[in-house]
């Protein structure tokens, strides 16, 4: 078998695809499968142990996209099936050109985080579902959903969406619930160690992904701003990081607000293995793969009870939940966790425990079984 792996962004860029696609066409390959990689990029992407094509983002949205959609097409054309993490219009479309069976994992309602990018629309994406909103958001709807049918299979990474997903009419019997996998760890110093060669000290909480607007990391900001003595990390780089720097400088936090720029994934574990506690303040979110991450090297989380996370974070089990957008109980729930000796143990202790069946392998064998039966059809 040979797949053509489609993601729209690709290591060194931060986000969920990037960690996903990349993990599965290491685990593809060494299960003797052939891969071919489709994605966008600032740069040539790293070499690979199989073959990467990109397509330059320095061209306009209107000819990246199309330039996408025929690359995607070509090296698609060379495969038996296409699996999609992002970019998921343009890989219907090439994968509709040359025939080709087409697996997906969906993450997001991409109507809604068109609108949602745009500022046309502030509310949450159950309510979008509601919207009216015009002949545009009736065709983008509509295009959407003739994809996702189009599709022999679609991954969700929370019941969450799945519930979503099937309000569009989706085959239940194609749509299934795949949780983001654990990584495969490497060897890693201890905490102590990993703070004396990272210089952290005190009260660390870490953050890691991209600095974009649904996390909402302003209000992570203010709430850090009430937590004396409590340093926050943050991993990753984005459109909003120079405005959350402002927000930093504004709220007098100095060194407590370090913003370390785009890392590797390597780099999140050793931060989240040194760190006390993972903070995601999210207005959105699915089922994010650095909560897994920072879980799997023993770091609990702090999170806003939004999407899919409830599923993966238990409140006072494995980390602790707040409501979104709500920079007091943020505040308030970071105090607790270090004012509270016998708290941060048991979580700390629990954390690891809690995504051990979330493993590489269990996740994408998965995967695998899909994509050669999509092949069959």
């Amino acid at each position: 078998m040979r797949v053509a792996v489609v993601s729209g962004i690709w290591p060194p860029d931060a986000g969920g695809p990037a960690s996903h696609a990349p993990a599965l066409a290491d685990f593809l390959v060494s299960r003797g499968i052939e891969v071919e990689v489709v994605t966008t990029a600032d740069v040539a992407p790293k070499p690979a142990s199989y073959r990467v094509t990109w397509v330059s983002r320095r061209f306009p949205p209107g000819v990246r996209h199309a330039l996408a959609t025929l690359v995607i097409a070509r090296r698609a054309a060379t495969c038996d099936v296409v699996y999609a993490t992002s970019m998921l219009r343009r890989a219907a479309l090439g994968a509709a050109l040359v025939h080709r069976p087409l697996v997906v994992k969906l993450t997001t309602d991409e109507v809604f985080e068109r609108q949602r990018r745009s500022g046309r629309y502030a509310g949450t994406i159950e309510e979008f579902q509601r919207v009216d909103g015009g002949l545009r958001i009736a065709l983008l709807r509509w295009t959407r959903d003739r994809m996702f049918r189009r599709a022999c299979h679609v991954f969700v990474p929370s019941a969450y969406l799945r519930r979503i997903a099937l309000g569009w009419g989706l085959d239940p019997d194609r749509v299934s619930v795949l949780p983001n996998p654990a990584p495969n760890l490497p060897a890693l110093r201890s905490r102590d160690e990993l703070r004396g060669e990272l210089g952290m000290d005190g009260c660390i909480v870490a953050f890691a992904g991209r600095l974009a607007a649904p996390k909402a990391l302003d209000v992570a900001l203010d709430a850090i701003a009430h937590c004396d003595g409590v340093t926050f990390v943050l991993a990753g780089d984005g459109p909003e990081r120079a405005r959350l720097e402002a927000r930093a400088r504004k709220l007098e936090l100095g060194p407590r607000a370090r913003f370390l720029g785009g890392t590797s994934r390597g780099d999140v574990l050793r931060l989240f293995r040194a760190a006390d506690v993972a903070l995601l303040s999210s207005a959105w979110e699915n089922f994010p793969h650095t909560v897994v991450e920072a879980l799997a090297v023993g770091c609990p989380v702090i999170a806003t009870a939004v999407g899919g996370v409830p599923e993966i974070v238990r409140d006072g089990e494995n980390g602790l939940l707040v409501p979104p957008n709500d920079a007091d109980a943020l505040a308030e729930a970071i105090n607790r966790f270090f004012a509270d000796g016998e708290l941060r143990r048991r979580l700390t202790e629990a954390a690891p425990r809690s995504v051990a069946a979330y493993t590489e392998e269990a996740v994408f064998t998965r995967i695998e079984e899909e994509l050669m039966r999509a092949t069959r059809r």
